[in-house]
């Protein structure tokens, strides 16, 4: 079949190109999570640009190593010895360090790749790489491995589509930083104002507050406070936050120069606020057409009374684990769920902290590899989808049990069962898998299929896929 994307001519291609790097970054918009973000990037790349396979590294704290959070295409495990590159060390390292992009059609012929049978065997010709920065930070690095040559306008529709990324997840990874080093007991957002956070976030913002501050909901302040985030990116120099009869409204002006707005950042932030709009049910609007300042109105409107009695869809989230509490509070959002800060003995407490498990209380646990605790009348876990997050919730407020039976009759894997698991998920073989556990390759295939029949899974990566998402693999 002939390809009919390497016939047009190259401008025309590449716009088709960045029509379809768009797509990519339409994907992951309003994404809060790193992680997703990054596979968002790298399945949208094998998807849409024939890619053999896509990596993505994030920058740890330390900014001294890159870590393998997303591979896409021909592997996909996040192990094995790229998982951890040392700044500086390989062309990853390189990139990250002196933040140059680099393109190259003769892959194997390379001085720095490290395997340059494995690039013979598995016909990787073309390589890209691109740094993701912000400002002057570093956040990861972006490669890619192509069976084909790259065209040199490939680079260009990186660099588009690593500004959009480098955005998403440098406001995803301060977000999660907030919710590492918050306070364990979160303080009740109805006795501090809103208009009190913005002008905390807001420093170099002219702020001006118009009508009687009412208490909002945590969903809605959420709204408003990561909107603040981003018009902060976006250099705004003013803010009117209005409190009207049935809405709630933040209104901004951001300068326009040549040199303080990048398009490509300007449409990524739009986005992530009409997304984060959209899910508090309100709007976000573009005030006139100035060229000179970008005025912008998001609206959200009060909840309704029906919502304020709507008792079966109220939950309150009081996770151990900080990114716990991130990754379930951003799924109460999808599934539509209000949230309360403050613990009621009527109120669904969503929790992995056993000392939270009381009598009295209604808890819907959240299951990883600690068992279920004896008092609980719902059980979820990190594959549990916005649908059913609400009807676990709404069963637990109206008295009744959700996935209990399931979450006492699932089966626990040995701690032989596990080792042979984690040294699947680094892509070993079985016969490396018996050397590296110095057993024969017989029992390798009996814990296997042991495995397979603890978890009902039909084949070895259903298997793995399941033990991942209990978090019995790390």
């Amino acid at each position: 079949m002939p390809d009919i994307v390497a016939d047009l001519l190259d401008p025309t291609r590449l716009l088709f190109d960045l029509q379809r790097s768009n797509e990519i970054a339409q994907s992951f918009a309003g994404c809060l999570l790193p992680d997703d973000i990054a596979h968002f990037v790298t399945n949208g790349l094998v998807e849409k640009f024939d890619i053999a396979f896509a990596r993505i590294w994030l920058m740890e704290p330390e900014q001294t190593t890159l870590r393998l959070v997303a591979s896409s295409g021909l592997y996909t495990h996040i192990n094995g010895s790229f998982a951890r590159v040392p700044m500086g060390a390989y062309k990853v390292g390189k990139i990250a360090q002196n933040r140059v992009s680099f393109l190259s059609n003769h892959l194997a012929d390379e001085a720095w790749v490290k395997d340059r049978q494995w690039a013979i065997a598995n016909n990787i010709r073309g390589f890209a790489g691109y740094p993701l920065t912000v400002r002057d930070r570093v956040v990861g690095v972006l490669a890619t491995f192509s069976h084909r040559a790259m065209a040199t306008e490939f680079l260009e529709v990186l660099q588009m589509l690593c500004t959009t990324v480098s955005v998403s997840l440098d406001a995803a990874l301060q977000y999660q930083q907030q919710m590492k080093t918050s306070a364990p007991v979160r303080p009740n957002l109805a006795d501090v104002s809103l208009s009190d956070q913005l002008a905390t976030l807001l420093k170099s913002t002219r702020l001006t507050l118009i009508g009687t501050e009412q208490p909002l909901a945590a969903p809605l302040t959420y709204v408003f406070l990561q909107s603040a985030q981003i018009l902060n990116q976006l250099g705004c120099t003013y803010c009117r936050l209005l409190y009207s009869a049935k809405a709630v409204t933040l209104e901004a002006i951001v300068p326009v120069t040549d040199s303080n707005l990048d398009p490509q950042l300007t449409q990524a932030a739009l986005t992530n606020l009409r997304l984060m709009a959209t899910y508090a049910g309100g709007s976000l609007h573009q005030i006139g057409a100035n060229q000179k300042a970008l005025q912008l109105s998001l609206q959200v409107p009060y909840p309704s009374d029906a919502d304020k009695n709507a008792i079966a869809q109220r939950l309150t989230i009081q996770c151990h684990q900080p990114i716990l509490q991130a990754v379930f509070t951003h799924l109460a959002l999808l599934a539509g769920l209000t949230l309360c800060d403050v613990p009621h003995p009527t109120i669904a407490l969503l929790t992995d902290d056993l000392t939270q498990v009381e009598p009295g209380r209604s808890v819907l646990w959240i299951r990883q590899t600690n068992p279920v605790p004896k008092g609980v009348m719902g059980c979820i876990n990190l594959s549990t989808t916005p649908a059913e997050f609400l009807e676990a919730v709404t069963a637990v407020n109206q008295g009744r049990t959700w996935n209990i039976e399931n979450a006492s009759q699932s089966a626990c894997l040995s701690e032989r069962e596990l080792d042979v698991m984690n040294l699947l998920a680094e892509g070993l073989r079985d016969r490396d898998i018996a050397t590296r556990l110095h057993i024969s390759e017989s029992t390798v295939k009996f814990h296997m299929n042991n495995v397979l029949t603890k978890l009902k899974a039909k084949t070895r990566y259903q298997a793995l896929h399941q033990a991942i998402v209990r978090g019995w693999i790390q």
